[in-house]
C-alpha cells in the first residue's frame, strides 16, 4: 500500500480538519470520510450520547476499529477526530497507510471556533478555554510525532489550506491527481 494513496487529517477539534477534508477531497477527486461521522453513522447516536453511555473509553474503541478500517481503503481522504492520535495504533495505522497532515490551530482560534458548539463532550466543562489548552498540551507533541506535514491554519480560509497540503504533497502524488 502505497502512502501517497491517502492523505488522513490530524488535529485538535476545531482545527478544520472536516471542512478541508471535504474542499481536498473534492479538489483531488477522492472519496471523504470523516470518523466521527462514521462512528455516528454505525451507531446511530451522536458522539455526545456514545460519551454518556460508553464513556471516552468505549469511544476510543469503536474510533480504533472505523480507524483502521477506513485507513485500509485506497486513494482517500480521511479526516480523524481530534483525539484519535491518543491511541498508539491509530498513529501506527496513520503513519504506515498514508501522507498525515496536522492542521495546528492556536487555542484562541480553536476556542473561537467551538465555543458555541454542543457536540463537542470534552468542551462542555465551566472553562472550555482551559481545556482546550490542557488537551493541546497533552495532544500537540502526539500530531506532531505523526505528521508527515504541519499546517497552521490560524487565519487561513479552507482554500489557502487545501492549496499548502496539495503544494506539499510528494511530486508523484500531485503528478496522479
Amino acid at each position: 500500500m502505497s502512502k501517497s494513496n491517502n492523505i488522513f487529517l490530524v488535529g485538535p477539534m476545531g482545527a478544520g480538519k472536516t471542512s478541508v477534508g471535504r474542499q481536498l477531497a473534492k479538489a483531488i477527486h477522492c472519496e471523504f470520510f470523516d470518523s466521527d461521522s462514521e462512528i455516528e453513522a454505525r451507531t446511530g447516536v451522536n458522539i455526545p450520547t456514545i460519551f454518556d453511555i460508553e464513556g471516552e473509553a468505549g469511544f476510543r474503541k469503536r474510533e480504533q476499529q472505523v480507524i483502521d478500517e477506513l485507513s485500509q481503503y485506497e486513494g482517500i481522504v480521511l479526516a480523524t477526530g481530534g483525539g484519535a492520535i491518543l491511541t498508539a495504533e491509530n498513529r501506527d495505522y496513520l503513519k504506515q497507510r498514508g501522507t498525515v497532515v496536522y492542521l495546528a490551530a492556536s487555542v484562541e482560534q480553536l476556542f473561537k471556533r467551538t465555543r458555541r458548539d454542543r457536540n463537542r463532550p470534552l468542551l462542555q466543562t465551566e472553562n472550555p478555554r482551559q481545556r482546550i489548552t490542557e488537551l493541546l498540551e497533552l495532544r500537540d507533541p502526539l500530531y506532531r510525532e505523526t505528521a508527515d506535514i504541519i499546517l497552521d491554519t490560524d487565519g487561513h480560509n479552507v482554500r489557502w489550506v487545501v492549496d499548502r497540503i496539495l503544494e506539499k504533497m510528494p511530486t508523484e502524488y500531485r503528478a496522479r491527481h
